[in-house]
């Protein structure tokens, strides 16, 4: 760096003065301007179908449950969804409004709920908190509506004739901790905000189960990574094995629709943007912690009818 002062100049000698012809002058020119990217198109989000498939699974429950029963099973869907749609935006993942379908020919009224989002844009821990926050948010109120209604229920004499519901481990903790040991021939009689709780306990284990895309497949690619596709692979087959016993041994072939679905979603999940970025320990054990969840509150057979 050299500061040019001009009363220098005048000091030097003849020999020492600057010859002004051995400098290169030069003229700084701006640079030319570079072509800005337009920003990338924003989709809107999608709004009518969302809502009106909402009213319409809303009505869907009323037809099949009534009011009490329709509020309470639309809470826990609703808590379940809103989970996964606002840690995606947290993390700025695009996702869709919740997507609720109703059946109205079912026993319970609808087919649950799904969120359309593109899980190769968060890093690992993203994908993990969008995964676990759904069912954790449902479970609020699923046990809670499970906790109330069976205070409500009622003790009777089993009367066969129609269709009878399994009950999953944590179900019937909660029916021995209000009644203790049912005698011979006798059954717990619940109502309509019970059901909506064993409803939201057969809907997250389902949700849970660690194959693909579902929550369950989110988290355990976040938890092992690439060795989750091993994992779900394992259990895909299985389920398949299972549902073909099930359906020629016992004449059960009520799973056959969610196996082909697995089986068409595949077991293998899509990388993060970053599947390098840690867990911690915290996440990695409420992650396992929720997995097995499904120990308690999956029933193998939920409906069965007796005539």
């Amino acid at each position: 760096m050299s500061y040019d002062n001009p009363y220098h100049d005048a000091a030097l000698g003849e020999e020492d003065r600057w010859d002004p012809d051995s400098f290169v002058v030069a003229t700084v020119v701006p640079e030319p301007a570079r072509e800005v990217a337009s920003p990338p198109r924003v989709r809107r989000r999608r709004i009518a179908l969302p809502v009106v498939l909402f009213l319409a699974t809303c009505a869907s429950m009323f037809y099949v449950g009534g009011w009490v029963y329709a509020l309470s099973l639309m809470t826990i869907l609703f808590c379940h969804e809103m989970g996964h749609f606002l840690q995606a935006r947290r993390y700025g993942v695009p996702a869709s409004l919740p997507f609720f379908i109703p059946m109205p020919f079912t026993p319970i009224g609808t087919f649950g709920a799904v969120i359309g989002m593109d899980a190769r844009v968060g890093d690992r821990k993203a994908l993990f908190d969008i995964g676990i926050s759904g069912p954790l948010a449902g479970l609020v109120p699923t046990i809670l509506f499970c906790v109330l209604g069976m205070q409500r229920a009622q003790v009777d004499v089993f009367q066969s004739g129609g269709l009878q519901f399994g009950e999953p481990l944590l179900f019937q903790f909660l029916s021995w901790l209000r009644f203790g040991p049912l005698p011979e021939g006798y059954t717990v009689y619940i109502g309509p905000m019970a059901f909506a709780g064993w409803v939201g306990l057969l809907v997250t284990s389902l949700n849970l189960i660690p194959i693909g895309q579902l929550d369950g497949g989110h988290i355990l690619y976040a938890l092992l990574r690439k060795k989750a596709h091993r994992v779900a692979s394992f259990l895909l087959t299985a389920a398949g094995a299972a549902v073909v016993v099930g359906t020629v041994v016992y004449g059960y072939p009520m799973w056959i629709l969610m196996v082909l679905l697995l089986f068409v979603m595949g077991p293998i999940h899509p990388p993060t943007a970053n599947d390098e970025e840690e867990l911690g320990v915290g996440r990695i054990v409420l992650g396992w912690l929720t997995l097995a969840f499904i120990l308690v509150g999956f029933t193998p057979v939920p409906l069965r009818y007796f005539p």
